[in-house]
């Protein structure tokens, strides 16, 4: 199983969407305060629609609370932008730590420099644009890691 971490995710759309997913797939989804919205909104239930019932989620007041649940942090694995090494040369592993920041700018320099630089990953993309959506983003790496732990059980 996955756990997909949004620090102060601001946007009820996109987390319930990521939500949504993190049910399909199977994943734990890990949400790290401060929220920009209520986490009974009425677009996160609309987005995540009636799955959310069904996600395994746990909610922390700031990343120190939450690293305190991480076994090992070499398996922990943030995205960004300005990351030097592609998601897409990780051997993902089960439990994995996937992190991702906020819609507005991303992971902050304090929370980057917790980690090793080859835990930080980007998504490759055209340099017409800045990001990725950020539910797009958790769906690309997901799926990513997802394809790999299947081929490890053939």
């Amino acid at each position: 199983m996955l756990n997909i971490v949004l620090v102060e995710p601001e946007i009820p759309n996109n987390t319930g969407n990521i939500g949504r997913l993190c049910v399909g797939t199977e994943s734990r989804l890990h949400l790290i305060h401060p929220f920009g919205f209520v986490i009974n909104d009425k677009n996160l239930k609309r987005s995540g629609l009636d799955y959310w019932v069904h996600l395994d989620v746990t909610e922390y007041q700031n990343v120190a609370e939450w690293m305190k649940v991480v076994p090992d942090t070499s398996r922990v694995f943030l995205m960004s932008s300005h990351a030097e090494h592609s998601y897409l040369n990780i051997e993902f592993q089960d439990e994995d730590w996937l992190v991702f920041g906020k819609e507005s700018v991303g992971l902050s320099q304090e929370v980057l420099d917790l980690f090793a630089k080859e835990n930080q990953l980007k998504i490759p993309m055209s340099p017409l644009i800045r990001s990725f959506n950020i539910a797009n983003s958790v769906a690309f790496v997901v799926g990513e890691a997802r394809r790999q732990l299947s081929l490890g059980k053939k």
